[in-house]
Parts: structure tokens; C-alpha cells; sequence
């Protein structure tokens, strides 16, 4: 799932995003900068899309570029970000499939939610997680400033490499889809 800030350690000045802020329990709480949320661990939420190929027999996985700031060179199998203000979660995950596999028009079924509070680079990470599940045989087209490289593998692949715990997988993906691959 896309989660980093806008403006990477290191790297260059972007204009810094506004993302929907939640409380605890999940009930939007108003607006922060992304770089705010991310510096003070402010809950916000996320959602991502698992596409399966359209018999349902592989899942796509990919990795995410080495220059994002959160979880950057780490396996995913949800193309995804940050809840926009003004957004669902169903309408964010809709914009993000597009936008980093270059996936439209496709039914979005929810697999998973769950409340996940993490840690990256030592500071809290806090996030409400929404998954869908789509199917699709397609081309797929990926956002290069995102994804680096991406591949169909089966379900037990996946859940192999999963329940590797040194495999470079994003752990907060891992943990939203804990039990779907259980």
C-alpha cells in the first residue's frame, strides 16, 4: 500500500499531501499534511486492492520502488494508499489500482479490515486498513515511481513466502491479510 510522505528523507521537496484523519476506533476525525500524520503517528486509513487472475487461481504480487519512504523495495500484493479527504475507502482503492497497475473498470468485492498499529523508521505508524479484491486478465501497467517489478503467483506462493518472516513483505499488508490467507 502506498503509504509514504511526501517528502522523503534525503530526497526532494514535494508539495506536501493532505490524507483524511481517523480516530482510534475508525470514525474520520478531519485533515492532516501527510508529513504530519506520519511524524506524530496520527491514525488514517489506507485501502489496497488484491487482484487474482480471473479464474482466481494466481494473486499479483509486485515490489514497490526502493525510493519510497515507507516500506520502499518491500514485496506487496495490494496496489494501494492513503484515504483521500472526501474519499471512501472503496474510492481510494479504485484510484490507486488504477494508478499503479493501470487496472479500471473491474468489480471491487471488501475481503479485509482491520486496525493496524505499527511502527516505521521508529516513530508510531497507525492505520485503519481496507482490502478488495478484484479479478482481471488484462494487461497490467505499472507506475514506475511506485512499482519496480511485478509477477502472478499462486496462493501458496504467497502464503509460502508469507509465513516467511525474513521475506521483505509490507508488514502491514501482512497483517490485513492474515487471516484471508490463513
Amino acid at each position: 500500500m502506498d503509504q509514504r510522505p511526501s517528502s522523503p528523507p534525503g530526497g526532494p521537496a514535494a508539495p506536501d499531501e493532505v490524507v483524511t484523519v481517523y480516530d482510534a476506533v475508525g470514525s474520520v476525525t478531519g485533515t492532516a499534511p501527510r508529513s504530519r500524520v506520519y511524524a506524530e503517528g496520527l491514525w488514517h486509513a489506507s485501502a489496497g486492492v488484491l487482484l487474482r487472475s480471473m479464474d482466481g487461481s494466481r494473486v499479483y504480487v509486485h515490489r514497490r520502488s526502493p525510493d519510497k519512504a515507507v516500506f520502499g523495495g518491500m514485496h506487496d500484493c495490494l496496489a494501494g494508499g492513503v484515504v483521500d479527504p472526501g474519499e471512501s475507502p472503496g474510492e481510494t482503492a479504485v484510484r490507486e489500482l488504477a494508478e499503479e497497475l493501470g487496472v479500471t473498470g473491474i468489480e471491487l468485492s471488501p475481503i479485509a479490515r482491520v486496525r493496524w498499529d505499527g511502527r516505521w523508521d521508529g516513530k508510531p505508524l497507525r492505520c485503519h486498513l481496507f482490502a478488495f479484491e478484484g479479478r482481471y486478465d488484462g494487461p497490467i501497467v505499472h507506475q514506475a515511481s511506485e512499482i519496480v517489478d511485478g509477477w502472478w503467483w499462486s496462493d501458496a506462493e504467497l502464503r509460502a513466502h508469507l509465513a516467511d518472516p525474513s521475506w521483505a513483505f509490507v508488514p502491514d499488508t501482512r497483517a490485513l491479510l492474515a487471516d484471508y490467507f490463513a
